[in-house]
């Protein structure tokens, strides 16, 4: 049998069958170039786009490029897709069908094509029969994205600031209970700066000692003598912690202030470097590649008929 795949021999056998195979191959093509026409196969424009993510930290080991990925792939944003687009309807699938849903989705990822590219970047492809449709579905899914992550940040950060309050609150109420206790000091023994005070009720008891040492055993004096005596160490350690306790609040105030910041912030999370197109030109079918892919199988196919055909008339 070798000699039917022998060079020379193959050349004399598809100069025999020449006419046949070429009128083969031309059938083929014209009704490969005829069944990939748009009477048959549906012509579907490609519009794409090319991100890359911004003011986004990873959740966990995932980069920001997979995060951005796994977001757009979410299935509430393909809900929304669906929902924007009345897909089902677009797509011309049944609702009545029983897998109607899985029949939908199948078509959108089949339509939908979201994957990282070689530079760390997110290419977004859509493929659809009306170019317009093909172009703003692709914004639609940047808009979505953009959304979501405002709005798990947004969740997030909500969290943080009703965190923050609730510690503004105890601060506030720990700094009303100091000052509290200070007015006590104050009004019950005349204590409310112990630097100054202590030096001017020392320099009055002094002084009363040495001009009028009667004066000096009054009430009030030495009602203000023994209050600095006895709760002098109080107010400091009250001072103290008053000036402590604003420190934090002032701290905690500031985290809360950020916080409200990104709550009523209107950032977007995405950089586009190729903006989304209407595009002017079919991507599918590649009536060319069709018809090329066509005539070559049959071509072959053909010429193992036609050596079958020749070893058959040597053995009869």
């Amino acid at each position: 049998m070798d000699k039917y795949f022998d060079s020379t021999n193959m050349l004399k056998i598809i100069n025999k069958w020449k006419y046949h195979l070429l009128g083969i191959v031309g059938i083929t093509a014209l009704l490969a170039g005829i069944f990939s026409g748009p009477g048959f196969i549906t012509p579907l424009y490609k519009s794409y786009a090319i991100l890359y993510p911004a003011n986004v930290e990873p959740y966990s080991e995932e980069s920001e490029t997979e995060q951005m990925l796994q977001i757009m792939m979410s299935q509430d944003i393909i809900d929304s897709m669906i929902a924007k687009f009345d897909l089902g309807k677009h797509y011309e699938i049944n609702r009545n069908y029983k897998y109607y849903r899985t029949a939908l989705l199948a078509e959108y990822h089949e339509k939908v094509s979201i994957s990282k590219t070689p530079y760390e970047g997110v290419e977004i492809t859509v493929k659809d029969r009306n170019p317009d449709t093909a172009m703003l579905m692709v914004k639609a899914i940047i808009n979505f994205y953009d959304k979501k992550v405002d709005w798990l940040h947004k969740e997030k950060w909500e969290e943080v600031a009703d965190m923050y309050a609730g510690q503004l609150a105890r601060k506030r109420q720990d700094i009303d209970s100091l000052k509290n206790i200070m007015f006590e000091l104050g009004t019950k023994y005349g204590i409310f700066d112990y630097e100054y005070q202590g030096k001017e009720i020392t320099r009055a008891y002094l002084n009363a000692l040495l001009t009028n040492p009667a004066k000096a055993k009054s009430k009030e004096i030495r009602r203000l003598v023994n209050g600095m005596e006895q709760h002098s160490g109080q107010l400091i350690e009250v001072i103290n912690m008053i000036e402590n306790e604003a420190i934090n609040y002032v701290t905690i105030k500031q985290d809360y202030e950020m916080a409200v910041r990104f709550i009523k912030s209107n950032l977007t999370y995405s950089n586009i470097v190729t903006y989304p197109f209407v595009p002017d030109k079919k991507a599918y079918p590649i009536r060319w590649l069709i018809v090329v892919i066509a005539s070559l199988a049959v071509f072959t196919f053909a010429l193992f008929v036609i050596f079958w055909i020749e070893r058959r008339k040597v053995h009869q």
